[in-house]
Order: structure tokens, then sequence, then C-alpha cells
């Protein structure tokens, strides 16, 4: 944890720490150095959760004021990562990547759709007005029926195919590839920020057409990020499964609402 604003920082050249983790030889596809924005989304998560079970247990004296810590990483995320020239969230802060601002602090404005989890998690960091221009950007240039991108098209690191030997199908596993698993927290973040039950289970009706495809009732782990949207990797993926049955579970029931 960083003393200065409690935000999570980790990494280090040659490693691959994120659920981005490919790695070819020594090349680390998607190093993502810094303060990577989904995990200090779960880090404010884990930390509130902390905090709430302290009071219902009546742990007051705890070494740890988890109120207070959670109060304090969320006052830093937003004036963090917010990038507002593009209505989204920074990738990682505080890495060697991306462009320098006055005081030299570096913030990568890679479009990817990490960011979701800053309105989808129980506990979340953007609300209002900014949660819906976050979701608007992702659900524009990350958004296929089958899941989320990895990397919008503009970016020039982006692939929008994932085929060929080990080298060239790493080299695109996190760089434009579709992940289904994302779309459980895409339809998540949806509901929490329009309460429309209806538009978010919206997002999840073209799963059952995937259903019959390389596996015949199963999701599969990635697809193109080109159309057609072709499935590739894993044909079937147990987080692809599990995201979308939760999201569907919780949206229908109102419980994707708490937090």
């Amino acid at each position: 944890m960083d003393p200065a604003d409690a935000l999570l920082q980790a990494g280090e050249a040659g490693v691959q720490l994120t659920w981005m983790d490919a790695k070819v030889g020594d090349w680390v596809v998607t190093p993502r150095i810094g303060k990577p924005v989904e995990i200090n989304a779960l880090w404010f998560n884990a930390v509130s959760i902390l905090r709430d079970l302290a009071a219902d247990l009546d742990h007051t004296q705890d070494r740890v004021d988890c109120g207070a810590l959670a109060s304090r990483i969320h006052a830093s995320f937003e004036p963090s990562f917010w990038f507002g020239a593009g209505g989204y969230l920074y990738d990682v802060i505080d890495g060697p990547e991306g462009d320098a601002d006055l005081s030299g602090r570096r913030r990568d404005a890679s479009l990817r759709s990490n960011q979701i989890f800053a309105l989808s998690l129980p506990h979340a960091l953007l609300t209002g007005e900014k949660a819906r221009r976050v979701l608007d950007v992702c659900l524009s240039e990350l958004w296929t029926p089958v899941g989320l991108s990895s990397l919008a098209t503009g970016n020039r690191r982006y692939v929008g195919r994932y085929g060929g030997g080990p080298v060239e199908r790493d080299a695109a596993y996190h760089q434009g590839t579709v992940w289904t698993w994302l779309m459980g927290p895409l339809a998540t973040a949806h509901f929490r920020a329009h309460q429309d039950a209806v538009a978010a289970l919206d997002l999840l009706r073209s799963m059952p057409a995937h259903l019959a495809e390389p596996c015949v009732g199963q999701v599969s782990e990635i697809m193109d990020a080109d159309p057609p949207f072709a499935p590739r990797g894993c044909f079937a993926r147990a987080w692809g499964v599990a995201e979308v049955l939760r999201a569907w579970y919780e949206i229908s029931r109102g419980g994707a609402a708490k937090g």
C-alpha cells in the first residue's frame, strides 16, 4: 500500500501480476506495473467488507481502522484514476507506462475492460454521472454480444483475432481478445447505474446462442474481438458460465442493487 494515497501498487520488470498475465519467454505482454484499476477496486471492497464485519462483530478496537482506511482509498481513487478527456478510468497509474503530468505522475490511458469493476463490485467506487459515462464508453468501445474486449480497437497494440502459434496467441490474449466472463460485471454495472433490470438482462440475451457453438451448453473462455466473434481458447470455461449465471440471478432478484 502506498502510504501517500492508500492505493495498492505492485510489479517489477519481467513479472506479470494481474489477471492479464500472458508471458512469452522473458516478454511480459501486459506488465501493468504500478496501481492497476481493478486491483484497487478489489482492495477497496476487501477493506469495506472487513469494516462491515468488524462493525457486525463489535471489533471496534482492531489494530487497523478499516473504516478510516476505506475512506482514504475512496477519496484517492477518483482523482487519481479519472481520465476526464476520455470520460473513463485510467488502466494503471504511477507506473512506467503512459504520459506524465506536471508532477511526473504517469497514467496509462489504454481503454480496457478492467475499469468495469469500479462500478460492478458490491462497494462501488464510482456512482452517478461518472459511472454512467464509464459504462457508456465500455458499451460503445469494448462491448460485443459475447463479452468485453480487453483493449479498444483504436489502440496501436490491438489484435482483433486470436490465432497462430503460441507467441501470436499470447500476444493477442489481452490485447483486444474478448473475455466472456466480463459480461457478468458489465451487466451488473449497467443495472447499478440505471436500475433497469430489463436493459441489463438484455446484455446477456445473446449468450444462449453461443451455447450451441463449440461445446453444447457451455461458455467458451474467449472470442475474437473482430466480427463474427468466433469462439477461441477453452471451449468450456467455469468463470464464463459462473459470471453469466451470477449476473442473471442477482439482477433478476434485484440483489445487484446492493452496495
